[in-house]
């Protein structure tokens, strides 16, 4: 079955192709979510590789993020740590006013004037401990201020794709509402976070305990260490916002990613993070479509030196189905094309849409798989005979 789905999206020639259908006689019901979810305000499961959304509710509705804002000034730390331009062991200054204003305010490192802590630390304390002080630090040591570090936050969401979010600090502290996010977004963020900087994610995220000088930051996040595969991201809270959770899992070549907001107890949250992750392994199954970076389609190049790219999702794709299940699966490759050159190795260029009878689509990011320069003199001849004699 494999085969025969990559011969028939390999046949891609339009912007928008329905490339393949599996059909079956049995479909299974639409499992019902775990019971401990129904107190959660907010709440949506997507798993990763197939892009389906298995639960949601009020997903695109904003709401106050309170720590879980971190992740996006990890994420920013990520994006200019892997780009060359931050070093984990750069040290950053303390700011007189900064100490005094955020010293144990909140979760805090209790960062003094006279400490020089590095980015890992920081970072550390950020992720691990939530550290309030420690976001504030990096923020202004890296851009100069937190009015330049929440414009990187802001463009860093707008280049994912996050559209109902916006951030105005680097900590989730209480600001009148001016920062705020979607379910949704975060998914998006989580995706961004693990794919493109896996090796920082792992460092960072999941980790139960950091030490920094004689204070031990501990995380609390109520899945790590106790529901198998899970390996973060974020706990949040303030009185305004109430107990929040961005929540990730592998097992088994899936990742599940879920966001909890705005839930009226710690423990009504972590139970429902901790039942619903099970939920999304159990009552769900994978039925495999791609390896990572196998090409899905090809598509059409205007004006380079190559008539068509191969295009390559950079994670193992799948369809999710309810367990037991044999649901009819139809894929389509999506795209705006023809494409024009030049176009770079590992471009986002389209798009593949799973769809499962019965069940929202799901959309999965397909990337150039090789580079297409500009087409020159002889590039232009050649491909000109071949659409003449085609």
């Amino acid at each position: 079955m494999k085969s025969c789905l990559k011969s028939a999206l390999s046949l891609a020639a339009s912007a928008s192709l329905v490339a393949a259908t599996i059909s079956s006689p049995v479909q299974a019901a639409i499992p019902a979510p775990p019971p401990e979810l129904a107190p959660i305000p907010v709440s949506i499961l997507v798993d990763i590789g197939s892009g389906q959304v298995l639960v949601q509710r009020r997903s695109n509705v904003p709401f106050l993020p309170a720590s879980v804002t971190k992740v996006m000034t990890a994420f920013v730390a990520f994006e200019e740590i892997d780009a060359g331009r931050l070093s984990l062991d750069r040290r950053m200054p303390v700011r007189p006013e900064t100490a005094k204003e955020w010293f144990a305010k909140g979760t805090s490192m209790y960062l003094t004037e006279k400490d020089q802590p590095t980015v890992r630390d920081l970072l550390h304390g950020v992720m691990t401990a939530s550290s309030n002080d420690g976001a504030v630090v990096l923020a202004e040591g890296y851009a100069g201020s937190v009015a330049a570090w929440a414009d990187m936050m802001n463009a860093a969401a707008r280049r994912i794709g996050m559209t109902g979010s916006r951030y105005h600090t680097p900590n989730g502290w209480m600001d009148d509402g001016q920062t705020y996010i979607t379910a949704s977004d975060m998914v998006k963020l989580a995706d961004a976070m693990i794919t493109r900087h896996p090796q920082l994610y792992h460092e960072f995220s999941g980790v139960k305990r950091y030490m920094w000088r004689d204070v031990a930051m501990r995380s609390h996040d109520p899945t790590v260490g106790v529901v198998p595969g899970a390996d973060g991201i974020k706990t949040g809270y303030t009185r305004e916002a109430g107990y929040n959770f961005l929540g990730t899992a592998e097992r088994g070549g899936r990742r599940l990613v879920m966001m909890l907001a705005a839930s009226p107890k710690p423990k009504v949250r972590d139970d429902a993070a901790k039942a619903l992750l099970e939920w999304g392994f159990s009552a769900w199954e994978a039925r495999h479509l791609f390896d990572q970076g196998q090409p899905v389609s090809q598509a059409k190049v205007q004006g380079g030196d190559a008539r068509s790219v191969p295009l390559v999702a950079n994670r193992e794709v799948h369809a999710t189905l309810p367990k037991g299940g044999h649901e009819k699966v139809a894929l389509a490759v999506h795209y705006k094309g023809p494409l024009v050159a030049p176009i770079r190795k590992g471009d986002q260029v389209g798009e593949l849409e799973i769809k499962v009878e019965g069940l929202a689509p799901g959309r999965v990011p397909l990337y150039a798989g090789k580079d297409v320069g500009v087409a020159g003199p002889l590039d232009r001849l050649m491909n000109g005979l071949i659409s003449f004699f085609a």
